[in-house]
């Protein structure tokens, strides 16, 4: 039982990146917006976090810039893909391609320091629940903080009038400005957000989860937060579960490794991204057979005000 409860507990640390990420691209969607960058969001993220963590000491001013630095980049490709009506597959793999030079460039100074970064805080009386204690409330602010927001974006989405028409912007941008909201202003808002969020889960990684800089740290995780918000139907509670599954991939295979088994490490290290690929098949063949899968319906349509339908 202790094993199992490890695993989980390493499991929801290892998730908690791509939880981030995930939820920032289901906002950034939600308003009709595709973002592919989120691989290069996470680490602009983690190196500025951890950059900042490195110079100043603190922790809690690294997740801000690293979330500022996430707002800046998603900036360049709101301007691009709300104002000037660019194809949005290609400015998100812009993104991860300048995140991934930029971070090895400036970061390669960096490679292998360490920084204190932020330790485990015990919730009162919480984390003393048997098995769920140490799975869930024995970890550090950002886990915590990433349970609110999950309830939060729900919440958000479902019940309030704001979401309604970040929902309503997503399926159908015109009907939004026919009732006097202003359908560039949500997505130009949602994706910087989104883009802070993704950001946020970079930093997750150098200044909470390693408390170290390595080139390329993120290690594709940004790719399977862009296949999870499909897993999730685009729904922050189902977003968490399939976050903390591919957490607990992750964190099975290092558990492999560790004992010395004969099974080759190349070949575990390739089980997170084995299970992607194997979560997308099943997706395409649901797909296939007529289930509708709930993606917004003006999804990666540029919006122009004189195109009415």
């Amino acid at each position: 039982m202790d094993v199992i409860v490890t695993i989980l507990a390493a499991a929801v640390r290892s998730g908690t990146p791509i939880l981030y990420a995930t939820l920032g691209e289901i906002l950034t969607e939600k308003s009709g917006v595709m973002n592919l960058g989120l691989e290069g969001l996470l680490l602009v993220g983690a190196l500025t976090g951890f950059w900042t963590a490195f110079v100043t000491g603190n922790p809690y001013l690294a997740i801000t810039v690293a979330f500022l630095a996430g707002v800046a980049l998603s900036a360049v490709h709101a301007f691009l893909c709300v104002s000037l009506g660019a194809n949005q597959v290609v400015s998100g793999l812009a993104v991860t391609m300048f995140g991934t030079g930029v971070s090895s460039l400036l970061g390669r100074g960096m490679v292998g320091e360490t920084i204190k970064g932020l330790g485990v805080v015990q919730l009162p009386l919480l984390s003393q629940i048997p098995i769920f204690g140490k799975v869930l409330f024995s970890h550090d602010i950002l886990v915590y903080l990433s349970y609110i927001l999950i309830a939060l974006i729900a919440w958000f989405l479902q019940v309030t009038r704001a979401g309604l028409n970040l929902r309503a912007v997503g399926e159908d941008p015109h009907v939004v400005e026919s009732v006097g909201v202003d359908p560039v202003r949500l997505r130009y808002i949602y994706t910087l957000i989104g883009g802070g969020l993704a950001a946020v889960g970079g930093a997750y990684l150098s200044v909470v989860y390693t408390k170290m800089w390595g080139d390329q740290m993120s290690a594709g995780r940004g790719w399977i937060a862009v296949a999870l918000v499909i897993f999730a139907v685009w729904h922050p509670l189902r977003a968490a579960f399939g976050a903390y599954l591919f957490g607990g991939v992750t964190a099975l295979q290092l558990r492999i490794q560790a004992a010395g088994t004969s099974i080759p490490a190349p070949l575990l290290l390739m089980l997170p991204y084995l299970f992607t690929i194997f979560v997308l098949f099943v997706i395409s063949a649901r797909k296939g057979r007529g289930i509708i899968l709930g993606a917004p319906a003006a999804l990666g349509v540029p919006y122009q005000r004189e195109e009415r339908t």
